[in-house]
């Protein structure tokens, strides 16, 4: 995280990834996304969203062949 990065509220982390409130805190609760507790309210960093959708990107098929059979794209 750097110092630049904004901290998101559960509700805008949520919207971002177009979920409810309760999917952002079921990977909390999970420890699947990093995230920031500031007492008792909690901030999801724009950064820790990016990985995760990242993490996620499923490639396409074309991606996939070339990296199967060594082929340039």
């Amino acid at each position: 995280m750097t110092t630049t990065d904004r901290l998101l509220t559960v509700e805008e982390a949520a919207e971002r990834l177009g979920t409810g409130t309760r999917f952002i805190r079921r990977l909390i609760a999970e420890r699947r996304i990093r995230y920031v507790k500031l007492g008792k309210p909690v901030r999801v960093p724009e950064s820790a969203l990016a990985a995760y959708i990242a993490e996620r990107t499923v490639p396409t098929a074309a991606e996939t062949r070339a990296a199967r059979y060594g082929k340039a794209v």
